[in-house]
């Protein structure tokens, strides 16, 4: 029989709390091969990552994959890591205490953010925990990836529910899958692309970049090629940019396997070489910036495009602690509690204590002893 957690704490007539659990994809420890090896074990045999036969995959990856990658990738992180810790980390981290603030000013009643990471820390198991404690009985899960993806945003849905499969009393739960198209999230992109033009000028074109998946989860039906369309066409269409004046592309590739197309390193070397000066890459995929934005494009990509014959890569930040992308991500939540009490507009927090305080009276004359 199976053993779920348990509320050893509980205590009739607490009150209870809205949870949101915001997930990013994770980061390692530390920028050393050691670090480096222990995060990317966990996250490369993700079967939502790699979508191969464990019999086939699971040789390669320890026999082969962990033996050489993590030196390699240590060495990158440390490029751009930085005194309180990895940028991914650091920046979503900052996100859940501003949102923390947002929604505790917004909503009625009680409101606890956690901040989780599909692998690595702090753990999808360990926040959870924390809003167990917290008395949270509503849940919004909250994945930092603007557009779905099964390699991705279906990993956070696996998690999330394998750890609530495991408890006695499981939360009301809504699950935010994608954001792709919203208005709010299109215009904190197009306001940072401009506010970066009104300082360093504009660059003769625009690249959008998004991370890559492999070609085959696009014939299997995987939304993620589509809503990356879109979100760079709607912000073309907010920055009033011609065809000729952006293109959008997919990074971060790895194995003999086509993935998505265009290829970011071949569009940006084949810029170069058709002589283009000084050019602009955001990242509307990523939520925060991290390794494959300050490493991969801001870096590698930006040297590849220079030694190819361009000018200078601008790599234009992610929206990351930004005041409208916090607002915006509030606002999300706010829709999605629609329903629940913390949505309430005349919740009298008196008649609440009363009707708590009641709770408890009326238990605890039926025996109960907390």
């Amino acid at each position: 029989m199976p053993q779920y957690k348990s509320t050893p704490n509980f205590e009739h007539g607490l009150p209870e709390s809205l949870g949101v659990l915001l997930v990013n994809l994770g980061t390692p420890d530390a920028p050393t091969p050691v670090a480096v090896r222990r995060f990317l074990s966990e996250f490369l045999s993700d079967p939502r990552v790699v979508e191969l036969p464990r019999l086939i995959w699971l040789p390669v990856l320890h026999g082969y994959i962990l033996r050489t990658r993590p030196r390699r990738s240590a060495a990158a992180y440390r490029k751009i890591w930085t005194e309180p810790g990895s940028p991914l980390l650091v920046h979503s981290m900052n996100i859940a205490v501003a949102l923390q603030r947002l929604l505790t000013e917004r909503l009625d009643g009680s409101v606890c953010v956690e901040l989780a990471m599909s692998y690595g820390n702090p753990s999808i198991p360990l926040a959870l925990q924390k809003m167990h404690e917290q008395q949270v009985r509503r849940l919004i899960v909250l994945p930092l990836y603007p557009q779905y993806s099964g390699t991705t945003t279906a990993s956070v849905f696996d998690a999330v529910t394998r750890e609530l499969s495991t408890c006695r009393w499981v939360p009301e739960l809504r699950f935010i899958s994608h954001y792709h198209d919203h208005a709010n999230y299109i215009a904190a992109l197009a306001a940072s692309v401009r506010e970066f033009w009104s300082v360093r000028g504009r660059g003769e074109r625009l690249l959008m970049s998004f991370h890559g998946v492999p070609q085959r989860t696009l014939a299997s039906g995987d939304p993620y090629h589509c809503q990356c369309q879109k979100t760079g066409r709607l912000l073309a269409q907010a920055l009033e940019l011609s065809d000729d004046q952006w293109q959008l592309a997919f990074q971060s590739r790895v194995g003999r396997e086509k993935w998505l197309e265009p290829y970011t390193d071949e569009t940006l070397r084949q810029w170069g070489r058709d002589k283009n000066g000084n050019i602009d890459v955001v990242c509307p995929g990523f939520a925060v910036d991290c390794l494959e934005t300050l490493e991969e494009i801001e870096l590698q990509n930006a040297a590849l495009f220079s030694a190819s014959g361009g000018g200078d890569l601008r790599y234009i930040p992610a929206l990351n602690v930004r005041d409208d992308h916090v607002t915006f991500l509030g606002g999300l939540v706010e829709k999605h509690v629609g329903g629940w009490p913390e949505a309430s507009t005349d919740r009298n927090p008196s008649e609440t204590s009363r009707q708590l305080a009641n709770t408890l009276r009326r238990a605890r004359e039926m025996g109960a002893s907390c």
